[in-house]
């Protein structure tokens, strides 16, 4: 089965489901950090080449709520953006998640199937992350462990705080490789 990791730069989900056995690729604009199977190059370019599963994490900046108060500076940009997750929700491919925190893809587009935590994953954590889901089912929380730590949110700002908090946790990428490559 091949699956296609659009906008991932990090590898981490990638590898979570070449472990289980999946053809797995990454694609986006950045290079990967974790040498393997990665396309950088723009994603809507390879919709189309014949993949079994997508789980897209579209860039978030004109997206997340998060950002609310810029937002009136930004609705060309956010135009963009919706744009770009209505073509990754439109892509030719039978299974589909979408990932992103909360945002207003659920007030443009339409609301997310499933919010998850990483706490529910085995991270004592909090950032909700929205799921939009098309033929597949809801993730079912692994290691529901005490702590609910903000630690993303307040990442001192940084070169690269924007990656620090765009990849995904380990424990969320497992449980997506683990319980999606069965179906």
């Amino acid at each position: 089965m091949r699956i296609l990791i659009a906008c991932e730069f990090s590898g981490i989900v990638r590898e979570a489901f070449k472990r289980v056995g999946w053809n797995a690729w990454s694609c986006d604009l950045l290079p990967t950090e974790i040498p393997g199977n990665h396309i950088q190059d723009d994603v809507l370019f390879h919709l189309e080449d014949g993949w079994d599963m997508m789980i897209a994490h579209p860039p978030c900046t004109h997206l997340a709520v998060s950002g609310a108060r810029w937002f009136k500076d930004k609705q060309v940009e956010q135009l963009d953006a919706l744009e770009f997750v209505k073509a990754l929700m439109d892509a030719p491919i039978h299974k589909i998640c979408i990932e992103n925190p909360i945002s207003i893809i659920s007030t443009h587009i339409r609301k997310p199937d499933q919010i998850i935590q990483p706490w529910m994953f085995g991270h004592g954590e909090t950032k909700s992350t929205c799921l939009w889901l098309l033929n597949l089912p809801l993730l079912i929380p692994t290691n529901i462990v005490e702590g609910r730590i903000n630690r993303v949110h307040r990442e001192a700002p940084s070169e690269n705080r924007w990656k620090n908090r765009s990849r995904t946790y380990q424990g969320i990428a497992n449980a997506m490789a683990d319980q999606w490559s069965k179906i």
